[in-house]
């Protein structure tokens, strides 16, 4: 039986959390820590899981890792510079390029990557967007990417669109270079349906999930529907945060923060639409998520309350039930689970 391992980004005290995921139950045994000075927050994984990259945002520098596939153990292999403070990165789909975005600066970069894993310095390219930069990924056919940004004074709230040279790395605007956005809404992250010609995007201020068709020949984004990730009748102060879809495509999630809760939709197979299902209570502040890669579990860190919650994916309803709270750290930024060899 293949094996899995999580990592956990524990910006408050400097260092890299490792957990065990038993693949039958959910349940994280904890491995040792990897001590990252600089306040690690965004963590990147290669998608031949032999690369782990992890953003510095205080000292404005990625660190690379090797990992070990039987032991998820982490090998520091160099530090690379950057020339802003990263609240996001991604490789390409071929994980020759290291895609990251600046919130603060309002930017963002493209790095090489070597063959031994090192991020290369200077960025093949780097891009002035708007404040408010706050994800970068290519699509899965590697051809395009996409650069969202929230809202607020002096923020973009807009989506850009490019076109991407998976053999330089290189990206130019798009036509249309952007998605224009009604006032207050601020897509954040976003991903892509698995099989569905459909991407969903977190919009952090607008508290909703906007659903975008997508097409795979001009790399163009069209927006289809919008579904607040709140009950009816809230009127506390809350954002949205990061967003991802199972690898069935069935069931979408979308944490709040200030309501602390997991929105959960379902998603019609054959139209991509979506539909609330119910939001399920989490940590306090559940910035970071993920579901792992079996589709069975999905794990909500606080960033308040220095928890990790755990919920196993009702398969036929997309509902979470509540498992075990684990203690993890102050200030909780990521969650990544990756496979590794069985």
């Amino acid at each position: 039986m293949p094996s899995y391992m999580m990592y956990v980004s524990i910006s408050g005290e400097d260092r890299i959390a490792r957990f065990a995921m038993d693949p039958a139950t959910g349940a994280l045994t904890p491995r040792d820590d990897v001590p990252v000075q600089g306040r690690p927050a965004p963590i990147a994984v290669d998608p031949g899981r032999r690369f782990l990259y992890i953003g510095r945002r205080n000292v404005l520098q990625v660190s690379s890792y090797r990992i070990d596939l039987k032991t998820g153990a982490l090998s520091h292999i160099a530090a690379t510079a950057l020339e802003n403070e990263p609240c996001w990165l991604a490789t390409d789909r071929k994980g020759k390029f290291l895609l990251s975005a600046y919130y603060l600066a309002g930017a963002a970069a493209v790095h090489a990557i070597g063959d031994n894993g090192v991020v290369a310095s200077p960025p093949v390219q780097a891009l002035k967007t708007y404040i408010g930069a706050h994800c970068f990924q290519t699509d899965p056919s590697n051809r395009f990417a996409f650069v969202p940004h929230i809202s607020g004074p002096d923020r973009g709230n807009v989506i850009l669109q490019f076109r991407f040279d998976e053999a330089t790395g290189r990206l130019t605007p798009n036509s249309p270079d952007r998605v224009s956005q009604q006032e207050g809404t601020g897509p954040r992250h976003f991903c892509f349906h698995p099989s569905l010609d459909a991407v969903y995007f977190s919009n952090e201020q607008g508290c909703s999930v906007t659903a975008y068709r997508f097409d795979r020949a001009k790399g163009t984004l069209s927006p289809f529907q919008t579904v607040s990730t709140l009950p009816a009748g809230f009127q506390g102060k809350n954002s949205c945060s990061k967003i991802q879809i199972s690898p069935s495509g069935k069931f979408l999630y979308a944490p709040n923060r200030g309501h602390n809760s997991i929105a959960c939709f379902s998603v019609d197979t054959s139209t991509g639409s979506l539909k609330p299902i119910r939001q399920v209570p989490s940590e306090r502040i559940p910035r970071a998520f993920t579901i792992d890669p079996t589709g069975n579990f999905l794990y909500s860190a606080g960033f308040e309350s220095g928890r990790l919650a755990s919920f196993r994916i009702n398969k036929n309803t997309g509902d979470l039930e509540p498992m075990a709270i684990y203690d993890v750290g102050k200030q909780p930024m990521w969650v990544t689970v990756i496979g590794l060899a069985g």
